[in-house]
């Protein structure tokens, strides 16, 4: 099998503008709990996040990644501290972050139609509409598969299809929990390459990942996660330079599975 090299890559999707809300930035946790029948799943946790950074969320299984990025989307309610955008309430903050999970929902829709529903629930008017479309589209490569059934893509052209609704959506700020899970090289080429994009862009990133070769590629910033606690807080060269805490030290040598 023919490994994924440069000259393999995708083309650098066209980077589009993006409206600037200087106020529903920055993302700020503080002290942010949860807890399930009496257990702690994230305890204390307290960071923020400035516009047009890209911040990697790392740690082991379990170590709530995925938990810390639902609570900051709103689809949770802590139990303890909170979530603030800017001066924007939840409701309007919601308006400009965009969330992409391990294993995205796809409508029994051709691919168009996916990014088209997601549009229109932000209320974009049809014309304005048609263009993101296509433009999304084209910036993910999928315009080829523009009315082909969503649900009948391989793993990799779903989740380039996530990221196209995202893309038309415009967020300021993108949420990913592990984004490149179970793809193969080649797909994870393809996701790190529009990732790379949007962050050119001007869109702020947040995303989790156990992949330390991948945070290594991506990451500028590493909230370093594990047992719901934030561990460590550092830039990422730092960070996989001089790890500060054991179990980031640990962690990094494939010693801390959990």
């Amino acid at each position: 099998m023919r490994s994924a090299s440069a000259a393999d890559a995708p083309p650098e999707p066209t980077v589009l503008r993006i409206p600037r809300h200087a106020h529903s930035l920055p993302l700020a946790v503080t002290d942010l709990g949860y807890r399930v029948d009496g257990r702690e799943l994230l305890a204390g946790v307290s960071f923020v996040v400035k516009a047009g950074s890209f911040n990697i969320i790392l740690g082991p299984n379990g170590a709530g990644k995925s938990l810390l990025l639902r609570l900051c989307h709103g689809l949770l309610r802590p139990h303890a501290g909170e979530v603030t955008w800017g001066d924007m309430s939840p409701d309007e903050a919601r308006l400009w972050h965009a969330m992409v999970f391990q294993r995205p929902v796809m409508l029994r829709r051709p691919v168009a139609a996916n990014v088209t529903y997601a549009l229109r629930l932000r209320g974009v008017s049809r014309a304005q509409c048609r263009q993101r479309v296509r433009e999304a589209l084209q910036a993910t490569n999928l315009l080829q598969l523009a009315r082909a059934p969503a649900t009948r893509l391989s793993g990799g052209e779903q989740q380039r299809l996530a990221l196209a609704r995202a893309w038309a959506l415009q967020p300021e700020v993108l949420l990913l929990d592990e984004p490149c899970a179970n793809l193969d090289p080649r797909s994870t080429l393809d996701i790190e390459t529009l990732l790379r994009a949007l962050h050119a862009r001007g869109t702020t990133v947040v995303m989790s990942t156990h992949d330390l070769a991948q945070a290594r590629r991506l990451g500028e910033r590493v909230l370093f996660l594990n047992r719901g606690r934030l561990v460590e807080d550092a830039g990422a060269e730092n960070f996989f330079a001089r790890p500060q805490s054991p179990d980031a030290r640990a962690f990094l040598d494939g010693k801390l599975l959990a």
